[in-house]
């Protein structure tokens, strides 16, 4: 078994790109292993290819695809502060291994597989702090001139004490997100030293010590298989889209068998259209998105929250890449994109936060109607229900019974 030595760096420091520099200068390893999959390799040697808009769109990952790009943005931003391009480490060890003619090794789980088990594994409430979270970062990562001091974020009880926060905020999103991630290139390094005598691997301060105890006990270490298999999760959406329904047609059951008249039935019926409608549109047009999208939003929202295998920001989305159209280069510029503005300007961008807002704006669209109706149409939500459960099951027991 051959030797391993870890440097664990920050992604966006200048002191990390000169130890990675020197470590190969000096130690003259046989393999440099980099925390990168293949699609991020290719991505920091400019050789990715653009993906296809209709690719993109038929995904339907939109929230996912936001959460990725902020995240990339406010680690940009961060290196825009300190002067250091994100992933410079990454490139200063390829670069140098190339010059050496050393063995490159891409040894991080794929970031698609990242994502997938990182969203998947969280609730519904780690998902909401972490957007709270991540629009708290967005303004602090655009205060420029505030130097930050990443040497300092580097050392050992700082990392830890960072790693040890997150696994508080969000147990099941730290896990996938770093924990799998520790084991998984674990597993590649156990395999690389094996057959070589000396492995250099840059990785991410924060991965240090997760991996250093991994290698000290393999035993440990989770199945390769269950890192990197599709999680299986409740189809939570799906759920809430059925107790929707099922919720939306007692209620006019209800107001049908409570006597209070059909007026009101119709009533209840327009304004599960216009509040639907209406916050869809307000929230597609808020995320940038033309008014010809706003509108198609508008007309079905208030049918797609009935159904729940579809939702209004898909139909929005199309409507906006209609009129937008977003090419495959526009991730580039994403990526490049100096400030959340500047990224709204960008027809991809648009296109997938429009699909996310007005998602997010037919849902408290449903939650308004349920908690606003009973004041909006002025009757008394104990009589109607009271009153029209009662005829409802006499009418069912007497339809059986007789």
């Amino acid at each position: 078994m051959g030797e391993i030595r870890i440097i664990g760096t920050a992604h966006v420091s200048q002191k990390s790109v000169d130890e990675v520099k020197e470590a190969i200068e000096e130690w003259q390893p046989d393999v440099v292993a980099v925390e990168l999959d293949q699609g991020r390799y290719l991505a920091l040697k400019q050789q990715q290819k653009n993906p296809e808009i209709e690719d993109i769109l038929q995904a339907k990952n939109f929230t996912q695809l936001l959460v990725q790009w902020i995240l990339a943005y406010i680690q940009r931003r961060i290196g825009m502060d300190v002067g250091v391009e994100p992933g410079a480490e990454m490139k200063a060890a390829i670069a140098a291994a190339e010059e050496k003619q050393v063995k490159l090794a891409l040894i991080d789980r794929d970031i698609r597989m990242t994502l997938h088990r990182f969203w998947a594994s969280m609730s519904l409430l780690e998902k909401l702090k972490m957007f709270y979270a991540l629009i708290g970062s967005i303004a602090v990562a655009d205060k420029t001139g505030d130097l930050i001091d990443i040497e300092e974020l580097k050392k050992e009880n700082i990392v830890e004490a960072a790693m040890e926060e997150f696994y508080k905020y969000s147990p099941r999103g730290a896990g996938a997100l770093i924990g799998e991630r520790d084991a998984y290139m674990s597993h590649n390094l156990l395999r690389l030293a094996a057959a070589n005598e000396r492995v250099l691997a840059v990785v991410g301060a924060g991965h240090r010590k997760g991996i250093e105890q991994y290698l000290q006990k393999p035993e440990t270490l989770p199945p390769i298989d269950s890192l990197t298999s599709q999680m299986k999760t409740r189809p939570w959406g799906l759920i809430f889209g059925i107790v929707v329904t099922a919720v939306f047609a007692l209620l006019l059951l209800a107001i049908v068998f409570s006597g209070v008249g059909t007026e009101v039935l119709l009533q209840a019926l327009l304004y599960w259209i216009l509040i639907h409608g209406v916050l869809t549109f307000v929230f597609t047009l808020l995320a940038g998105g033309h008014p010809v999208s706003g509108l198609v939003g508008f007309l079905v929202s208030p049918l797609s929250s009935l159904h729940p295998l579809i939702a209004a920001g898909w139909f929005s989305a199309i409507a906006e890449a209609k009129i937008r159209k977003p090419r495959g280069s526009d991730i580039k510029k994403i990526m490049e994109a100096e400030s959340i503005m500047e990224m709204r300007t960008i027809p991809l961008f648009k296109v997938v936060l429009v699909a996310a807002l007005a998602n997010v704006g037919s849902s408290i669209g449903t939650f308004a109607y349920f908690i606003f109706i009973f004041p909006i149409l002025g009757i008394d939500p104990n009589v109607v229900l009271g009153q029209g459960f009662a005829h409802m099951w006499a009418a069912v027991t007497g339809l059986f019974g007789g």
